[in-house]
């Protein structure tokens, strides 16, 4: 059961759809999943804020630094996540594949974990709110994420991140505004770079999600520091 008190680890679809659907949003800055171009997601993020029903993330939220994501996609349609963390004695970057559901643009990798993920709103152009459910052999939670093209948010997202996780039932000391540290952002960005750089998708342990609200595989790398550009927006 999420510790953030009203999503499980196995919620059905129309459930969910029904749950995320009573948070008050205005129509106009919400991007239901099916109704976005999922190329508009493509590309580098920041994540700046988090939202998680992870056990200990309460206790542990304040030594999280900004995370990277870049997000591309195959050509069968499946969503590549390349993300960087900060984790005891540097950065890890980890690679998943997820796979589209059916109808909509919502992704999945049961075996990985991953039941749900799925972007819940953006306005196209600064941010996106992000929505996961996780699975692992000993814990099941849910998490909320503020994907941003800057390392500063602008007042629009954080109210939207704010809105989310309240109406999706995290408690105050389950939500955390990442420590403005870039150097794992930035090893994302530059890794992404690399020519020819496909590290193979890993099924994610328990242990490697801890230190993140959403956490993916273990493929660490060791890379020098380098500058973001680009970014993304979908449902």
């Amino acid at each position: 059961m999420c510790a953030g008190g009203r999503i499980s680890g196995r919620m059905p679809a129309v459930l969910l759809t029904a749950l995320l659907a009573l948070v008050l949003v205005p129509r106009t800055q919400t991007v239901w999943l099916g109704r976005l171009d999922p190329q508009q997601l493509l590309g580098p993020w920041y994540v700046l804020a988090v939202a998680s029903g992870e056990k200990g993330f309460a206790l542990e939220k304040a030594t999280k630094n900004i995370e990277g994501v870049v997000v591309t996609l195959t050509s069968e349609n499946h969503l590549r996540m390349l993300s960087s963390r900060h984790r005891k004695g540097g950065c890890d970057v980890n690679v998943v594949e997820l796979l589209r559901q059916k109808p909509g643009w919502a992704f999945e990798n049961p075996s990985l974990g991953v039941l749900d993920y799925r972007v819940l709103g953006t306005n196209f152009r600064d941010y996106a709110i992000v929505f996961t459910q996780l699975e692992f052999k000993d814990e099941a939670f849910s998490t909320v994420e503020l994907y941003s093209r800057t390392d500063l948010a602008s007042q629009e997202a954080m109210r939207r991140f704010a809105r989310w996780s309240k109406g999706l039932g995290f408690l105050s000391q389950q939500q955390a505004v990442l420590q403005q540290d870039l150097t794992c952002a930035h090893k994302a960005f530059q890794v992404s770079c690399l020519p020819e750089h496909h590290p193979r998708p890993t099924a994610p342990s328990l242990a490697a999600v801890r230190g993140r609200g959403l956490g993916w595989g273990q493929t660490p790398l060791t890379v020098s520091l380098g500058s973001p550009s680009g970014l993304l927006g979908f449902q």
